[in-house]
């Protein structure tokens, strides 16, 4: 019967199968590079190793053991006679023991016949490394001894192998190496057993399926805490961050689980390293998630609400700002993992500094698109002014923006280049001005004037639009053919169909004044006085 509560949905399968096989390939690559010995010292000197050396014997008897051939590696035991039948049994413990406590680095061993002759040690012995004491214990060296004749020429010492039962019954997995069956004990790719290869997927997808129910639990305990306010961010941190939170409970416990897999040292220390690189990719996952859930939280914002070429930016800045952090990913993984990466970054500035070369000016159009987006000096559908061209904003791209112009004709200009000219957004005013001049005629009284100021004062202030801090009627000028009233005032309105309205009103309203008034709107009138006669034409 299936719980309900525990049922794990298709897509977490899969990509609980993508992690385990990402996780495997990792560490099969990092294996292979673990376990591939450096250049041995003799090499260094293009000096060949001989196969009668310290060196040879030791890397011939451990790839014995690997092979699970022990028939022949009991050949580089130097056994008592009592210990003769026992040969094979020695060299599977010698080589359990060997690879799992001891300090030998075979490839630093000497590759010449006679062995090293400046160690202090007598010329027939070769100390090979160290096997680690238990608590309080010493050290006790492994030691090679030199037969006069004889193949191999060098065998591990009488006292070395009278020490095999001791070092061998003091290991952790004894009972695995005692009881799995022969062939799953051999050493496979990378330096694992191959029942550690098998194994590995089964910890993995394990400690995944219960890192989704710890998941759970997880995000079950964090909702009181961070719902509290009922907030949509917080909301939104909950589903974004699920996928870092079962993959950190995943790196944990196969952490914790690494003890089961009984592994080499040396395969122990780049499982550790596969999965530190493991963390690295957690917390830049996360770190893309953080960018997704900021971009969202600002296109939600009031701010980005009203600012439409900003929001409509966001999801590419958002995208910019991953690949950014997707390339830094690489690189720290990389470096977690030991891998050169001198030469990665020089290769990732060479094709950068190209493609900013070659795309010089669609960057220049692209930062300029961001400028644009972030000043926020108009909107799509806003009336501009941009260097004496008055248009409507039509679209907002991220290489141009397009303006549709009175003549209904489509202006297309480089925003690299926009950034950088005079932009007038008459959409942004928060109020429109009325400004015009009445000319009345010459014949007008005083009192006549007077009666229009104060009835177009009177018509504008009884307006409900009208900006009351500021607003001007005042006779200016006697004129050439016109006595000139200036009237200068300010509505509250920033849509220009409303106050085309409240023009007409005011007009009409102005024109009715001068009419109770009694007196009238004059025309523009030039009067040419002729004095005196012309004369006649002198002869």
């Amino acid at each position: 019967m299936r719980t309900p509560g525990l049922a794990i949905p298709p897509r977490w399968w899969r990509l609980a199968l993508g992690v385990a096989v990402l996780l495997q390939c990792l560490l099969a690559a990092v294996t292979v590079r673990a376990a591939t010995p450096s250049a041995p010292a003799a090499a260094a000197d293009d000096d060949p190793v001989d196969p009668n050396s310290p060196q040879a014997a030791v890397v011939d008897f451990l790839a014995l053991g690997d092979r699970g051939e022990f028939e022949q590696a009991a050949r580089y035991l130097e056994l008592s006679r009592t210990a003769v039948d026992r040969g094979p049994e020695l060299a599977r413990r010698l080589h359990a023991v060997v690879s799992r406590r001891s300090s030998i680095a075979p490839e630093l061993l000497s590759g010449k016949a006679e062995g090293e002759l400046a160690d202090g040690l007598p010329r027939a012995v070769e100390r090979i490394g160290d096997i680690g004491g238990g608590e309080g214990d010493a050290a006790v060296p492994v030691l090679l001894q030199r037969r006069a004749r004889g193949e191999p020429r060098w065998v591990f010492s009488r006292k070395t192998v009278d020490n095999v039962d001791a070092w061998y019954e003091s290991l952790r997995d004894r009972w695995l190496i005692d009881n799995l069956p022969e062939p799953l004990l051999r050493t496979g790719w990378g330096g694992l057993a191959y029942w550690q290869w098998l194994a590995l997927p089964v910890v993995l997808a394990a400690a995944w399926m219960l890192a989704i129910l710890l998941g759970r639990i997880t995000r079950r305990a964090l909702r009181p805490v961070l719902l509290r306010g009922r907030s949509e961010a917080d909301a939104l941190l909950l589903r974004r961050f699920s996928g870092p939170i079962n993959l950190a409970w995943t790196l944990a416990l196969s952490r914790v689980s690494l003890p089961l897999l009984s592994l080499l040292p040396r395969a122990e220390e780049t499982v550790r390293d596969v999965l530190g690189a493991g963390f690295v990719l957690l917390v830049f996952w996360a770190a893309l998630r953080s960018v997704d859930l900021l971009a969202d939280v600002m296109a939600r914002s009031a701010w980005a609400s009203a600012r439409a070429g900003t929001r409509a930016l966001l999801p590419l800045g958002a995208r910019i700002v991953k690949v950014v952090v997707g390339a830094l990913a690489i690189v720290a993984v990389f470096a977690k993992l030991d891998y050169p990466i001198a030469s990665l970054l020089a290769g990732l500035g060479i094709g950068g500094l190209a493609v900013a070369l070659a795309a010089q000016k669609s960057f220049e159009n692209l930062i300029g698109a961001f400028a644009i987006g972030a000043d926020g000096p108009f909107r799509e559908g806003d009336f501009v002014r941009v260097d004496g061209l008055t248009a409507t904003v039509e679209t907002i791209g991220l290489r141009s923006t397009r303006f549709r112009t009175q003549d209904r004709t489509v202006v297309t200009i480089p925003n690299g280049k926009l950034s950088e000219m005079r932009l007038e957004t008459f959409a942004a005013r928060d109020r429109l001005r009325l400004n015009t001049m009445l000319g009345l005629v010459y014949g007008s009284t005083e009192a006549q004037v007077r009666a229009v100021l104060d009835g177009v004062r009177a018509i504008l202030l009884a307006h409900p639009k009208i900006w009351t801090e500021s607003h001007t009627v005042r006779l200016v000028s006697l004129g050439d053919s016109a006595l000139q009233i200036e009237v200068t005032a300010w509505f509250e309105t920033s849509d220009w169909d409303e106050f085309v309205e409240i023009r007409e009103q005011m007009l009409l309203g102005f024109l009715r004044v001068i009419e109770e008034a009694g007196t009238s709107l004059a025309f523009p009138t030039q009067t040419v006085q002729v004095v005196g006669s012309v004369g006649a034409r002198a002869t």
